[in-house]
This record gives C-alpha cells, sequence and structure tokens, in this order.
C-alpha cells in the first residue's frame, strides 16, 4: 500500500509539474511575437554567421521591446509569406514587404516604416543606361514580388528570368545569364557597395513604401505595432537603426 501511494504520488507531482510547464509555456507564447521573414534580402534581413541581422530584424525587436513581448521568428521563402500569415502560421510577417493594392486586400499592413522602390542593377560595363534600354533583354526577378507583374505590365518585351532566392538574382547578371536584375533599392545598392562590377540605374522603376503585415482579423495587433512604432520614432531608436544600415545613402 505504501508503494502504491508513492507512486501516486509521483504520478500527481509530475502531472503538476507538466501542467505548470505547459502554463509557463501558454504563457511564454502570449509574450511572443510570432513573425516571419525571408532573411535572403540583405541589408533589410539576411543570416549572418547564424544568427538573423539587418534593418527589418533590428526594428522588429525594437518593436516588440517596446510592446513587452519577445520575437519567435519563422523562417519562410518570400512567396509563402502572405499564404502563411492567412492560414496562421505567424502572426506578423516583415520582410520588406511593399503595401500593395493587391495585398492590402487579403492582409492589413501598418503605417509605412521605410521608403523603397524597384531598381534595375547591372554590371558596370554594361550597355543598359535607361530603363528603356531593359526592353528586349533579360532581367531576372524573384517570384512572389511585385517585380515580375511590374515588368509583365509595364516592359512587356523584357524576357524575365523567374528565380527564387534573391540572391540567385544577382548571380544571374554576374555570370551573365541575365543582363540585369529588378530588386528592391535597399538591397540593390547594398549589393553593388559591397561587390566590385555593379551599379544601380540612377532612374528608379517605382517609388514604395514598406509595412508589416497582420491578419485582417487581427486590427489589435496592428494597431499595437503602429503605436510601437511612433514610440520608437519619437525616442530616438528608430533614427539609430536607419542610421546603422543606411547612413551611407
Amino acid at each position: 500500500m505504501k508503494s502504491t501511494r508513492l507512486v501516486a504520488a509521483l504520478l500527481m507531482s509530475a502531472a503538476l509539474a507538466l501542467g505548470a510547464t505547459a502554463h509557463g509555456a501558454r504563457a511564454a507564447d502570449a509574450d511572443a511575437l510570432k513573425v516571419a521573414t525571408d532573411a535572403t534580402f540583405p541589408p533589410m534581413e539576411y543570416t549572418e554567421n547564424g544568427a538573423r541581422a539587418g534593418f527589418d530584424v533590428d526594428l522588429m525587436n525594437a518593436l516588440a521591446h517596446a510592446m513587452g513581448k519577445e520575437v519567435q521568428w519563422t523562417d519562410i521563402d518570400f512567396k509563402g509569406l502572405v499564404p502563411g500569415l492567412v492560414a496562421h502560421r505567424f502572426d506578423i510577417a516583415i520582410s520588406a514587404i511593399y503595401i500593395t493594392p493587391e495585398r492590402a486586400q487579403v492582409v492589413d499592413f501598418t503605417e509605412p516604416y521605410y521608403a523603397g522602390g524597384l531598381v534595375a542593377l547591372v554590371k558596370t560595363d554594361s550597355p543598359i543606361k535607361t530603363l528603356a534600354d531593359l526592353n528586349g533583354k533579360k532581367v531576372s526577378v524573384q517570384v512572389g514580388t511585385k517585380s515580375v507583374n511590374f515588368l509583365q505590365a509595364h516592359y512587356p518585351q523584357v524576357q524575365r528570368v523567374e528565380v527564387e532566392k534573391n540572391q540567385e538574382m544577382f548571380d544571374l547578371v554576374g555570370v551573365g545569364r541575365a543582363d540585369a536584375a529588378v530588386t528592391g533599392k535597399p538591397a540593390a545598392y547594398q549589393f553593388a557597395r559591397t561587390r566590385t562590377g555593379f551599379r544601380v540605374l540612377d532612374e528608379q522603376l517605382t517609388t514604395e513604401k514598406y509595412g508589416i503585415a497582420v491578419r485582417k482579423d487581427e486590427p489589435q495587433l496592428r494597431d499595437a505595432l503602429n503605436r510601437a512604432l511612433e514610440k520608437i520614432k519619437a525616442d530616438g531608436t528608430y533614427a539609430a537603426i536607419v542610421k546603422k544600415w543606411f547612413s551611407s545613402k
């Protein structure tokens, strides 16, 4: 009987411990912002020495701090960000996402947090001098980005070469399999600064604004992020992050 009571007591203790652990995990989850990104787009988001880095990463961490939260990151291909958000795989997507009418029909966005736009990157010795020179050329773009539809609509004579990753676009230009890459301004200038033999055309294709995406059924989360953005702009944190990543621009 004594051993039976001992076993029962041990089982009860284990159950209580497991319950406490589960409660603790739920509490930790409640204090975490579940955020997804495609960390392949320097200087906005990328991996360095096995850790995420970049403007968006620093910004999201600052916003979370202002909200009294932690960040629980998920890495996903860019084309999966909006579908994954809608499917409740995570609650926030930040990955140099342009605010577009098409995306705004599916998800909500915070107030814009940075201005960018589409630009064309070519090799230094390329004969391409203006945007008009892109017509008839092979231009690499990343699937799921605005570059694809924009070129299709405005530069129908361009031969689009669609790739999965941002780095692949630049690699194709480097080896001559594409004449240009059309991508976001920050990434193009970052690449041209850190690799010899490339330049960005002076004229932009578009001027766009980046936003943080949330589900349409989470207006309170969108509003909380907007309040946090106002807070870090007021206390100088935002300016410090911009200076860190774009001081040479």
